[in-house]
């Protein structure tokens, strides 16, 4: 079934229906994505806009991942949902031939900075001395058929192709504008499935993000025995997919990780985490983290919590990492990487695997 979306207005204790509209140009939405990519949910550095392919083509954005791979992200505007997935499929296959100098050229012509600049500014990490290892496509679309839903889909579950659909879709009321957002499949998931569909074993641990914002703390974490995420349902998501038992490491991003320890209660809202230790619940204690309790009756928008047994614990200024070590901006995700569980089970101490 095609995706559809609605929107309603609380009205007292009802509900009124917002209507839908056909954004006036799609030109607009070019804008506000080139402006700020983050709107897809997305840690990406935007770094051409109209590119011109080799068969003079032009890509509506290109963007680039913290590890240095490349997305497309076309808009759907007049054509087609067969014409666009074509479409981006040949401007991908123009891409993952990009070497590093036109990646800078692009970069350059579009920021008026080189791409080791522009990608330490966004990432606040050096540029991987790899890049374009993997590409992705995301196509934004206010609506989609059925069948161009089902090519996508296969394209990503047959082929393993890190190939997805955004919908935005636009609604009125009087002079008041609204846009909403959601994703065909789960981008997190996607992300993971697409950069280990050559099969290597699990490690048995997960990757885990710390974060640090005014709504967590590492020190509250090692503290109170937790991890969080949490202010949308794309970073809730990701906690709730762990399991008591799980054992995890705790990465900081641009410092490394910082603590190895096993799950011991599946993620609850922060307002329902209590502290056995402290016989309290979390939100009652002293924390560092100035907004933790934000948006704490919102299941949607509040921090979900993990119970943690922290085994080992590293302070900021002595986390643990090197060169190439993995690191990935998914909040949680199964380790795979043997060169990095290696290099963290000895930092750590950790015996067996």
């Amino acid at each position: 079934m095609p995706f559809q979306m609605d929107l309603w207005r609380v009205d007292g204790n009802s509900l009124v229906e917002v209507g839908k509209v056909r954004l006036d140009s799609e030109n607009r939405l070019e804008d506000w994505l080139a402006n700020d990519i983050s709107l897809l949910g997305l840690e990406l550095l935007m770094i051409g806009r109209q590119v011109t392919t080799s068969s003079g083509g032009r890509i509506d954005l290109l963007t680039m991942d913290r590890h240095g791979d490349l997305f497309i992200i076309e808009l759907k505007r007049d054509k087609t949902p067969r014409d666009v997935i074509a479409q981006t499929l040949d401007y991908a296959s123009w891409v993952r031939e990009l070497d590093y100098d036109q990646i800078d050229e692009i970069t350059q012509s579009c920021l008026r900075k080189g791409l080791p600049e522009a990608f330490k500014e966004c990432f606040e990490q050096s540029l991987p001395e790899n890049v374009n290892s993997a590409h992705g496509m995301i196509i934004v679309a206010s609506e989609f058929d059925e069948s161009s839903e089902r090519i996508v889909q296969y394209l990503a579950d047959e082929y393993k192709a890190n190939i997805n659909v955004v919908f935005f879709t636009f609604f009125r009321q009087d002079s008041t504008e609204f846009v909403g957002r959601a994703w065909l499949r789960d981008p997190e998931h996607a992300q993971e499935v697409s950069k280990t569909h050559i099969i290597v074993p699990w490690s048995g641990y997960w990757f885990v993000n710390v974060g640090e914002s005014q709504h967590r703390n590492w020190d509250d974490n090692v503290r109170y025995g937790f991890l969080s995420a949490g202010q949308g349902t794309w970073f809730s998501r990701a906690l709730k997919r762990l399991n008591v038992g799980n054992k995890i490491f705790a990465y900081m991003k641009g410092l490394g990780y910082v603590g190895y320890g096993e799950v011991t209660k599946e993620a609850v809202m922060i307002k329902d985490f209590v502290v056995e230790k402290e016989g309290k619940p979390l939100l009652n204690l002293p924390l560092k983290a100035s907004n933790a309790s934000e948006n704490s009756d919102n299941p949607d928008l509040s921090e979900w919590v993990i119970g943690v047994k922290w085994i080992r614990t590293s302070p900021r200024n002595e986390a643990k990492t090197f060169k190439g070590a993995f690191a990935i901006q998914l909040i949680a995700c199964r380790m795979r990487q043997s060169e990095t569980v290696d290099f963290l089970e000895r930092e750590f101490g950790i015996s067996g695997g």
